[in-house]
């Protein structure tokens, strides 16, 4: 990662009137550890909800997708587990599927590739590596149905303009016919919500405060771990955890790399990340204003999690 970027974006955010950090920055190797840590915690459903669907009605999603050639496009793969689980279910089911990840990180294409590639060995993988809607353009045209997998409720990271303006994207980059298949996490009971995103083994209040031991050791900061702590809170109407960091005490930062001091008042926020809930009206809200028509939403048997399918 280029040090100058991250620091421009670590000034912007720290030198607002409403303190921020960009939660892409969390993934260094400590944060995707910590990650991997979070998402094996019994509070933290969301993994083996959409596991749970992709292991039990990958059938259904294989028949609404109406189509035995099929190119499986994946923006941001993660580890692979869910992917080979449902490309698994598709092989089984005699569909001609090629798989194309892509990812902006060579290594973690590389590794997803041999990932599926061992459990998979009969399958065509094509990786690419670039920004998603550059790479897009690189999938040769064929009579396969496109089919865009974006996993692991990632929208929910976007306010609703910006999730919006994300999917109109990747409309303008497929066919008609085409179809996207969308990790979204449905709004339910706030209290099994508010525990997933403040477990009290603390993991994600040690991934929220990595971010700040990151910035000590790529830029020369010299933030004090024990003078922050961690918040979130759930807004049920709107369907919105954020996440924050809280200064203890009246305190001033210095980050070397850019030479920049900043200032903490006591109990100041650091707005750290969105993971935003919905519900079908919303989700089909959703897919409208993008372009899309919604013609599945399939759950796991909790009604936690939804994979849905968006048509071009």
């Amino acid at each position: 990662m280029n040090s100058i970027t991250f620091a421009k974006d670590i000034h912007k955010g720290l030198s607002a009137k409403n303190k921020y950090l960009s939660s892409k920055y969390f993934y260094d190797e400590e944060g995707s550890r910590l990650f991997q840590q979070i998402m094996e915690l019994p509070e933290y459903y969301l993994t083996d909800a959409e596991m749970s669907i992709l292991q039990t009605k990958s059938g259904e999603i294989f028949s609404t997708l109406n189509a035995i050639k099929l190119n499986i496009i994946e923006l941001g793969a993660g580890d692979g587990i869910k992917t080979i689980e449902f490309l698994q279910h598709l092989t089984e089911a005699q569909a001609e599927v090629t798989y194309y990840p892509i990812d902006i990180s060579k290594e973690a294409i590389d590794q997803l590739s041999q990932k599926v590639t061992k459990a998979l060995p009969n399958l065509p993988v094509k990786p690419l590596v670039g920004d998603y809607f550059n790479e897009l353009g690189h999938i040769p045209s064929s009579a396969a149905k496109n089919v865009i997998l974006f996993l692991g409720a990632n929208i929910g990271n976007y306010t609703n303009d910006k999730a919006v303006e994300l999917l109109k994207l990747i409309n303008a980059n497929i066919r008609k016919g085409d179809m996207l298949i969308i990790g979204i996490d449905l709004k339910k009971n706030p209290a099994l919500i508010t525990s997933a995103y403040n477990d009290n083994q603390g993991v994600t209040r040690a991934f929220n405060l990595n971010l700040l031991t990151r910035i000590n050791r790529e830029l020369d900061g010299n933030f004090d771990m024990s003078s922050f702590d961690f918040y979130s809170t759930y807004n049920p109407d709107q369907g919105e955890i954020r996440s924050y960091l809280v200064s203890l005490k009246d305190q001033k930062v210095m980050i070397g790399f850019s030479k920049k001091q900043y200032h903490f008042a006591k109990n100041e926020l650091i707005y750290t990340e969105l993971s935003k809930k919905y519900n079908k009206t919303e989700i089909n809200e959703l897919a409208a204003k993008a372009g899309f028509t919604c013609i599945a939403q399939v759950e796991d048997e909790l009604g936690y999690f939804a994979d849905c399918l968006f048509e071009k």
